[in-house]
């Protein structure tokens, strides 16, 4: 009676494992990457933004926009990137087929301070008091964006996109929905342009890759390239809205265009309250 007693356990923890290894993880983010399958606006999540600064010309920062990918990978919409070309690393080949480097990228470098090493990124445009500036190494980005992804936004960000395909002209409405109380005296708004996919010589460490392709690389800001003031009150409630014109460069893909949109304070403090990005091309 015992073996069969044993016979029979052992049988069904056999049964129970095997079952158990097929159980699938969760899934994290299933829409991951980018703003494919975007989120209603009422439904929208704390975003934070990256702002990674880069050149075709620096060996390291491939490193840097792979662990972007991989961030991406994990927070999906809850992580908004923009990749700048910008200092002495952003000057072209000669076989450089596009100009990386923005018109607003030195500006925006002298506005989040040079970097002191790279790979290299600016979260939420913050300084954080363990960090010497606001340029942090890709050691430190992991970390950080958790603790920007901490709790509700303040602030849900909606862009509606309309983009004619004939004259290139693309139209941009903003609506911001406060949903706390925002006391900062300086609010602004910004709007970029980026563009995924391009194909360009890049430096790496096994020599210049002429066939790599760069994404979410700045292309151009719609608003003032450290953003338009607010002059509404930003109380819990309210809703502020925007609305601009722009017409695309030919030499940019639209349909690998995006248009990133954040909320942030202005003069010394810069700190980024929500951040957002749908396509240009919907």
């Amino acid at each position: 009676m015992l073996k069969k007693y044993l016979s029979f356990t052992v049988l069904a923890l056999f049964i129970l494992l095997s079952f158990s290894c097929d159980e699938v993880a969760p899934v994290l983010n299933p829409g991951g990457g980018g703003p494919i399958d975007d989120v209603p606006v009422e439904d929208q999540m704390r975003q934070v933004l990256i702002e990674e600064f880069t050149g075709v010309r620096c060996v390291n920062c491939p490193a840097g926009s792979e662990a972007i990918e991989v961030l991406l990978n994990s927070y999906g919409q809850q992580l908004v990137a923009v990749s700048i070309h910008a200092g002495f690393f952003a000057q072209p080949y000669p076989e450089s087929d596009s100009e990386l480097e923005s018109p607003i990228s030195s500006s925006l470098l002298s506005l989040l301070e040079e970097p002191l090493g790279y790979p290299t990124a600016v979260i939420n445009r913050k300084h954080f008091s363990a960090e010497e500036g606001r340029q942090i190494p890709q050691s430190t980005w992991p970390g950080y964006i958790a603790q920007e992804l901490a709790g509700d936004p303040e602030v849900k960000i909606d862009i509606i996109p309309t983009y004619n395909d004939v004259t290139r002209e693309l139209a941009v409405d903003v609506d911001l929905y406060v949903e706390e109380t925002v006391t900062a005296e300086d609010i602004r708004l910004t709007l970029f342009i980026t563009e995924s996919n391009i194909e360009d010589p890049q430096l790496t460490p096994a020599g210049v890759d002429t066939f790599y392709i760069h994404k979410h690389t700045l292309r151009d800001a719609i608003t003032a390239f450290d953003g338009n003031t607010l002059s509404e009150a930003f109380t819990a409630g309210s809703v502020v809205s925007r609305s601009y014109t722009s017409t695309l460069p030919s030499l940019w893909n639209a349909n690998e265009c995006h248009i990133v949109a954040f909320v942030h304070q202005g003069g010394t403090t810069l700190d980024v309250i929500q951040a957002h990005q749908v396509d240009v091309v919907e």
